[in-house]
């Protein structure tokens, strides 16, 4: 039984994850209708587990089920994007000042591949390249901090944020930057833990100052597509 449990948590997982991750880089955008049917072709998965993995998105903010109508990608409010940036101002304070300067060594060789990446996808011109390792290294700095409540808090913010950006940002063009990632790592490794605690509160007032809450954007992708596309 625990076996049959197990197996089944972590099919739920897969299929959470996938479907976070295409709406974190925005190959499912908000308002899309998640048809369980095609869920179920596009990551030959069981009909069940696509269900309970629905629920649990449900649950996170990050999908709406309606009755009658099924479930779909949510579409955040303009009120929850302001709240959510409150939010994420809290938590990334938090993992910014969780990390102490033995910590950066630790992790250099994971730091070095993150703003590697970063680079590379900033000269690729590929939004969705982009937006991906952009987004990683608020996770990575999450990873680094060591906390693993504030890391969860903020793996839900980041794909909600993802949701706002979608929506409401003003332009095609990411507005994280990867010049202030590098910015906090450096005040991170001398050490000066106030400093880049008050650049990742400016980097995210700038994030937050890009969007345009009056506007919107259609799905661009079908969900077999962007599932199928990860």
């Amino acid at each position: 039984m625990n076996r049959t449990a197990t197996a089944k948590q972590r099919e739920v997982t897969r299929i959470v994850d996938s479907l976070a991750q295409a709406i974190a880089q925005h190959r499912l955008r908000p308002g899309t209708r998640l048809v369980e049917a095609h869920i179920v072709e596009a990551l030959n998965a069981n009909r069940n587990h696509v269900q309970a993995a629905l629920q649990r998105l449900a649950l996170q903010h990050i999908v709406t089920i309606a009755p009658n109508r099924g479930a779909m990608v949510s579409q955040p409010s303009a009120a929850e994007a302001q709240e959510i940036f409150i939010a994420r101002r809290a938590i990334e304070r938090a993992i910014v000042e969780a990390i102490t300067p033995e910590k950066m060594a630790q992790h250099q060789p994971r730091l070095e591949a993150q703003m590697q990446s970063e680079r590379a996808a900033v000269e690729s011109g590929d939004r969705r390249a982009i937006v991906e390792a952009l987004s990683r290294f608020h996770q990575v700095l999450a990873d680094i901090g060591g906390n693993q409540v504030l890391r969860e808090i903020l793996t839900n913010l980041m794909v909600r944020s993802s949701l706002i950006v979608a929506l409401y940002q003003r332009n095609d063009v990411p507005a994280c930057s990867s010049g202030e990632h590098q910015a906090i790592l450096d005040a991170l490794a001398q050490n000066d833990a106030p400093a880049a605690t008050r650049m990742m509160l400016e980097h995210l007032n700038v994030l937050e100052s890009q969007l345009d809450l009056s506007d919107s954007a259609a799905p661009s992708l079908t969900l077999c597509q962007a599932l199928l596309d990860a």
